[in-house]
């Protein structure tokens, strides 16, 4: 889970996790690099002696600004495709979970075995226990398996929720009428939280 002052992401809990956390180490390289030659390039025109002040035009370095981004942007778009689709992908799921998105718990039911619902409300701060964490600790967690491909099939009865787990990489939009899923892979086995990753009315942050 997110601790305070961390500035990296949470420790991943599923190979998607991982890849999405390589990704974004990935193009924070390249904004870097892009940051320091953009700084160099500056400082050098803000202390110039003015030796270049009768040069009109230099089609060689006009060629390298317009081909330089353009690759930048395919070293950036080739790993985003690639995970975009390996998002996307549900291949034989072993267990389905259901998550409906209230205003503003979650419901949940199991319908792969033994047909099970109930609900998921946040537990209210002057009930937490001491070990408890506070927006984050609910009355009824979910129970999964790891090592297990997982479906999760994700809607709304009311308005737009976001149905998120940040250390699987996991966050699907709940939209009313509408039934999205996605899926996971746990490789270790843990407590992980989620929340609700959109607006959605006066309770957002409770659910």
């Amino acid at each position: 889970m997110a601790t305070w002052s961390n500035l990296n992401l949470q420790d991943s809990a599923s190979p998607l996790m991982e890849q999405l956390m390589f990704f974004h180490d990935h193009t924070m390289m390249i904004l870097t690099m892009i940051t320091m030659l953009v700084g160099y390039l500056m400082m050098t025109l803000f202390f110039n002696k003015y030796i270049n002040r009768y040069l009109l035009e230099g089609q060689t370095i006009e060629v390298i600004w317009t081909i330089l981004p353009a690759i930048t942007l395919v070293f950036i778009a080739l790993p985003s495709l690639r995970l975009l689709y390996l998002l996307d992908e549900v291949s034989n799921p072993s267990i389905t979970l259901k998550s409906i998105g209230h205003q503003w718990y979650w419901s949940y039911e199991y319908s792969d075995f033994k047909k099970l619902e109930f609900d998921s409300y946040m537990i209210p701060t002057n009930e937490l226990e001491m070990n408890g964490f506070r927006l984050l600790d609910v009355d009824n967690r979910i129970v999964l398996p790891f090592n297990t491909q997982i479906r999760v099939l994700v809607t709304a009865t009311d308005v737009i929720h976001s149905w998120t787990i940040p250390a699987l990489g996991v966050k699907i939009d709940a939209t009313p009428g509408r039934l999205n899923q996605s899926n996971f892979f746990m490789n270790r086995s843990g407590l992980f939280y989620g929340q609700c990753s959109e607006i959605c009315g006066a309770n957002h942050s409770f659910m």
